[in-house]
């Protein structure tokens, strides 16, 4: 019997948004894309999207603010997903910067250069064809002389069009056992680095498989030996890490999360610069959401206030639920603990709680998103638990109450279920009337 496994799936708390959920002059919709109200939020946050694709937005910096579990992360999601797939999005959380590992302010640079993207387009000239024909030849290992290595491999490769014969050495002959490239593969060489991407099983293959997860591709039109262009994504902080790495033969053992020189990022800067003048590529200043903004210090808030200024500076979102604070490391009160000057700097898009329809209809659609049924009378009490604690708190009550659903072999969840779950958990308010009842019993500091 063959049995088809499922996949691995995770619910996160915003897996259910796929946009901002805007018609076509940037309105909001009531519902949609995953996401309920905070509609001026949302508006606001859809011209943010419009200034970023057009590049006026680079360099800049967006804060949203609004009170907890009214949405914020979401609609930072929720622009991610609108700008697409090649436009880089970096979430971290201000704690992160506090890494014994390296610096803080290293740690802040390397999440920005993580959010700006470089388009790069090469021309190579490459073979490209169905194998037809591939005889090793053979020799013993010289380590292991009871073993057989590749010397090198004669290859004849087919289009539509032409078929040609090639000599190939040891590396590439080598590369072919590796991935189990076989006649009947339509493959791509690099000629210019001899790198072997197998592209698919040809659909003209006289070797087919009835169960297995070949990829039937037409055999290549055109000559063998072609130029094609390449176009690849990839970061700064990804050309920084393989520059720093060139340092010398022990910077091949250092960890991944080492701080980068100034002079390897300045020449990699240089390098994308000469690139982008020459046409060959095309910088992505991306988005770098910075959630729970209020842990940063003085120190950070000024040298990404320094940096926002720079020509290579992602757009930079940040989040904050605190209202008049006081600025870390300081003894200074802000609005939202941000030193004014970088305030000032600032688009600020705020939220606002939601109503009792808007919360309905979110854990409706968290339901939803988790393939769970829930019944009318459980939905209006979760609804009232989030309404009258938080949504945070009634979207978690959720899954326990799934489950309790399923000890009755019921295929939804019903009121009883919610209750049940209610009364052996709590929320922040149960927690610290908890707290003053037992005061006495707990430990200090």
């Amino acid at each position: 019997m063959i049995r088809e496994l499922g996949r691995f799936e995770r619910i996160s708390a915003h897996s259910h948004i796929r946009g901002l959920g805007l018609d076509e002059n940037l309105r909001a919709k009531d519902v949609a894309d995953g996401l309920v109200g905070q509609k001026k939020a949302r508006e606001a946050a859809g011209v943010i999207v419009r200034l970023i694709k057009s590049g006026k937005m680079a360099g800049r910096g967006i804060l949203l603010a609004g009170p907890p579990g009214t949405g914020k992360t979401a609609i930072a999601v929720a622009i991610s997903k609108e700008l697409g797939r090649d436009i880089p999005f970096v979430h971290v959380s201000a704690s992160e910067f506090y890494s014994a590992e390296m610096k803080k302010t290293e740690a802040l640079i390397q999440s920005m250069r993580k959010a700006i993207g470089v388009r790069i387009r090469e021309r190579r000239i490459v073979l490209e064809g169905e194998i037809v024909g591939l005889d090793y030849n053979m020799i013993p290992n010289p380590y292991n002389p009871t073993q057989k290595i590749p010397e090198s491999a004669n290859l004849t490769l087919a289009t539509t069009e032409e078929r040609r014969s090639f000599s190939v050495g040891g590396r590439i002959a080598l590369q072919f056992l590796s991935q189990g490239i076989e006649i009947g593969d339509v493959i791509i060489v690099d000629k210019e680095t001899g790198r072997v991407s197998r592209i698919g099983r040809s659909e003209k293959a006289k070797k087919k498989y009835d169960i297995g997860d070949e990829d039937l591709v037409p055999v290549p039109s055109g000559r063998v030996e072609k130029e094609r262009e390449f176009t690849y994504v990839v970061t700064l902080h990804d050309l920084d890490e393989a520059n720093a790495r060139r340092g010398g033969i022990f910077s091949l053992f250092a960890p991944s999360s080492r701080e980068i020189d100034n002079e390897v990022r300045q020449e990699v800067d240089e390098h994308v610069r000469r690139l982008i003048e020459e046409g060959r590529a095309e910088l992505l200043p991306g988005v770098m959401f910075i959630d729970e903004t209020h842990l940063m210090d003085i120190e950070l808030f000024a040298f990404m206030n320094r940096a926002m200024e720079s020509e290579m500076a992602p757009i930079i979102i940040l989040a904050s639920n605190r209202g008049f604070s006081r600025i870390r490391g300081t003894d200074i009160v802000a609005p939202h603990g941000i030193p004014l000057d970088l305030l000032d700097r600032l688009l600020i898009i705020t939220t606002e709680p939601y109503s009792r329809e808007e919360i309905r209809n979110i854990i409706d659609i968290r339901a939803l998103e988790m393939g769970v049924t829930i019944d009318e009378k459980a939905l209006e009490k979760l609804t009232d638990i989030g309404e009258k604690m938080s949504l945070r708190y009634a979207v978690q009550l959720l899954a326990p109450a799934n489950e309790f659903s399923k000890l009755r072999n019921s295929s939804r969840i019903e009121l009883q279920d919610v209750e049940r779950a209610e009364s052996i958990f709590s929320d922040v308010s149960q927690s610290s009337a908890y707290l003053k009842k037992w005061e006495e019993k707990m430990l200090g500091m």
